[in-house]
């Protein structure tokens, strides 16, 4: 089983030691935080853009198609009532150069992210209470 350990910081900062790196999260001014690094929400929602953005930088060097001029944009739509994310809309711009034959195939390859796939296929979640030594 892999491990993350997440120690609290001050104010409403926490952050996670996961493998070699120390991911630093806090919560905007609005909500109390002193708004000086990412909401851990935020990194959510960035890990679905970056893992598609992964796996269409990888579709293309596969095939020798230059990547520099590829973006991609991703947008979120909000229920009001429950403000939860309903809809993720990633757009992949493409150069005019990119081959047409390609297209439906790098739509493909970004829909292969491993993070939308944890997602739709929910892991299940277990909170325990254990008394530090």
């Amino acid at each position: 089983m892999k491990e993350m350990r997440i120690t609290l910081g001050e104010n409403l900062k926490v952050n996670a030691r996961y493998k070699d790196y120390l991911i630093r999260t806090d919560q905007p001014e609005a909500a109390g935080g002193d708004g000086s690094h990412p909401s851990p929400f935020d990194l959510f929602l960035v890990s679905v853009g970056t893992c598609a953005g992964f796996y269409v930088k990888s579709f293309c060097r596969q095939r020798g198609i230059p990547e520099d001029k590829i973006e991609l944009v991703q947008r979120m739509e909000v229920d009001k009532a429950t403000r939860m994310i309903t809809r993720v809309e990633i757009d992949i711009l493409l150069p005019p150069e990119f081959p047409e034959k390609y297209k439906e195939s790098v739509i493909k390859a970004a829909g292969a992210c491993t993070v939308k796939k944890h997602i739709a296929s929910a892991p299940e979640f277990v909170l325990n209470t254990v008394t530090s030594k």
